[in-house]
């Protein structure tokens, strides 16, 4: 298989794998924030503070109507990965064809489920009036790309798993370029505010999923993609829900949380909102960087389970806890150092700069617990286990945030008190999915070794 062999992870050394493995998905993850970031910079720049706060304040609105039919693809990546593991390509060939009719189908539900309950729910989240309907706009045009969005990660998921990482990165690089070139034409030039930075990240979406469509077909053996062959087979996706649910409601739950904490910040009025965007623009850059060794944990981990090989499961584990930690520090303090210039880039609002670098020293400075935490259920899903990292995530990060809105922070009606919320969950996670991933491997490695003696 052509694309397969880029990196041999059940062989070698692991350090280096990781980080040529890693690199390429930050930078293809770096690529995808970009399309929103273009969007937030052209129309604070171009089309005011209200566009501003309307193409900002709907990422979590739009989050939390995608992560569970994108969690899903991490089934896809798992389920490959094991298979690739144990040198089963017939099932690899099954997973690519089915994970391309089941990722379609989420695709054009998630169109009518944009067009008709955006609305509703930014009315929920409390939008102010001079936002909602631009919001709501902004919405409507962008989930018309959720079949497009879901085919490609479903499929660069798979792409992931069989070791090849760079094919992606090349065509959202190509996608980027006509994001930014459509978003400055259609704003600037055309003057259609939230509605073309939309139109240009729909047209990118597309355009990425297409290359990476011609790819598969172009490809050998269990990665080919055939058009006539594309079915749903109920064992392979069984598996893949099995193993992507979970993951998809963590995703849908933890969107619900950062909801209410939306709403919280709506409660501070329209330069906070647009200050606190610009600042979780800024934050996904970072976020993307470390949730990219967490899928590089699940994709190794998952090839040395399949292979049986529990001391490399263990290596890749620790090791790839190192790197996090180290990007987590590194990225999140440059962020928060850097506040000013970068949040400068968003808005020329003082009020909104200094909201936003409020938040960024909350999240941003100890924002590696948070890549430590997704990379410790990296490796619990990599051993097959996706239900219990999401019982504790909901238990101890969404449920933890929940509570302390609904508390203390009613009383104390602070920014502050809102984004302590963040480091707080964060920890208290992390030290809990830590006792599960020792047991769960240990589990296996006494099942493994008994297994041998019979």
């Amino acid at each position: 298989m052509k694309a397969t062999n880029k990196i041999d992870m059940t062989h070698g050394p692991i350090l280096g794998k990781l980080i040529i493995f890693t690199i390429p998905i930050i930078l293809s993850g770096v690529l995808q924030l970009l399309f929103n970031a273009a969007d937030v910079i052209v129309v604070g720049r171009f089309a005011g503070e209200a566009s501003l706060a309307a193409v900002g304040s709907t990422n979590a609105l739009i989050n939390l109507m995608t992560n569970l039919f994108i969690g899903m693809s991490v089934g896809a990546n798992v389920c490959a990965a094991q298979f690739y593991g144990a040198g089963n390509h017939s099932d690899v060939k099954k997973t690519v064809h089915t994970s391309t009719a089941f990722s379609l189908i989420c695709g054009v539900f998630l169109i009518f489920i944009g067009l008709f309950l955006a609305k509703p729910i930014l009315e929920i989240m409390g939008s102010p009036e001079d936002v909602i309907d631009l919001a709501t706009l902004y919405v409507r045009l962008y989930f018309l790309a959720m079949p497009a969005i879901m085919l490609y990660n479903f499929l660069a998921a798979i792409l992931r798993a069989a070791g090849d990482t760079t094919h992606p990165l090349v065509f959202l690089t190509i996608a980027g370029v006509v994001n930014v070139i459509l978003n400055l034409i259609l704003v600037i030039v055309f003057s259609l505010g939230v509605a073309g930075v939309a139109i240009a990240t729909v047209t990118s979406n597309y355009i990425s999923c297409i290359m990476l469509v011609g790819f598969f077909k172009k490809q050998e053996d269990a990665l080919k993609l055939e058009f006539s062959k594309v079915s749903i087979d109920k064992r392979i996706l069984n598996r893949i829900i099995r193993i992507g649910l979970p993951a998809g409601i963590q995703g849908t739950v933890f969107s619900l949380s950062n909801v209410v904490i939306q709403s919280a910040i709506n409660s501070f009025g329209t330069a906070v909102i647009a200050g606190s965007s610009a600042a979780a623009s800024i934050e996904g850059f970072v976020y993307i960087s470390m949730n990219s060794v967490s899928q590089t944990t699940v994709t190794f981990v998952g090839q040395n389970y399949g292979a049986g090989d529990e001391k490399r499961v263990k290596k890749v584990i620790f090791e790839s806890l190192g790197i996090v930690t180290v990007v987590g520090l590194i990225m999140g303090n440059l962020a928060y150092g850097f506040s000013g210039p970068l949040l400068g880039v968003y808005t020329d609002s003082a009020d909104a700069i200094a909201a936003g670098t409020l938040r960024l020293f909350w999240v941003c400075c100890p924002y590696f617990l948070c890549g430590v935490m997704d990379t410790l259920t990296g490796g619990l899903r990599g051993l097959g286990n996706s239900t219990l990292p999401m019982i504790v995530s909901l238990l101890g990060a969404c449920a933890t945030r929940l509570i302390w809105i609904a508390t203390y922070f009613q009383v104390h009606h602070t920014q502050n008190v809102l984004f302590f919320s963040y480091p707080g969950s964060w920890l208290l996670t992390l030290s809990v999915h830590s006792i599960c991933l020792v047991v769960l491997y240990r589990a296996w490695v006494r099942k493994k070794n008994s297994e041998i003696r019979i």
